[in-house]
């Protein structure tokens, strides 16, 4: 099978980078900004809160070895997807919970597992995750690349 491509938004993007490295199946990671207005942009800008991008996580992996809803399952589980542009104490539009899909089937998978959440009582508040298309994604700075594995530190994102 092709590999193919996943991405999604869940908070700072080094703990759902480390998080996804580590699934079978998952061929390679790389973590940078989507879903928004500007080209090209710097960490600092998005920073701003002014971009609208959101910091993203796309993923290349092996469709025969990790299905498209196994990624899902791990990104519901993996964040509060109920926080409005929040993650924890990250607050701004770049921490918005997103699934940015790659192909019909994946806009109807993401679909069908955010009313499946919605439906299963997990959450006191519904579940507030955009399902859009994907859009120009840009790659983060060097430094944000494998960033626990470069520097260590505590895994944000459990599962």
């Amino acid at each position: 099978m092709k590999p193919e491509k996943a991405t999604f938004a869940a908070g700072c993007f080094w703990g759902v980078e480390s998080a996804f490295r580590q699934v079978a199946g998952v061929i390679d990671t790389q973590v940078g900004y989507t879903g928004g207005r500007t080209a090209d942009p710097t960490y600092q800008e998005v920073c701003t809160d002014a971009t609208g991008h959101a910091e993203a996580i796309e993923i290349t992996f092996d469709p025969a070895k990790v299905s498209y809803e196994k990624l899902l399952d791990l990104f519901w589980r993996m964040h509060d997807p109920t926080q409005v542009n929040r993650q924890g104490p990250d607050v701004g539009t770049q921490y918005r919970s997103a699934i940015f899909y790659h192909s019909p089937e994946q806009k109807a998978a993401a679909a069908a597992s955010k009313v499946a959440l919605d439906k299963s009582g997990k959450y006191k508040k519904p579940v507030a995750t955009q399902i859009l298309p994907a859009a120009p994604f840009y790659r983060a700075e060097e430094y944000h690349q494998r960033y626990f594995e470069k520097n260590g530190g505590p895994a944000c994102h459990l599962f």
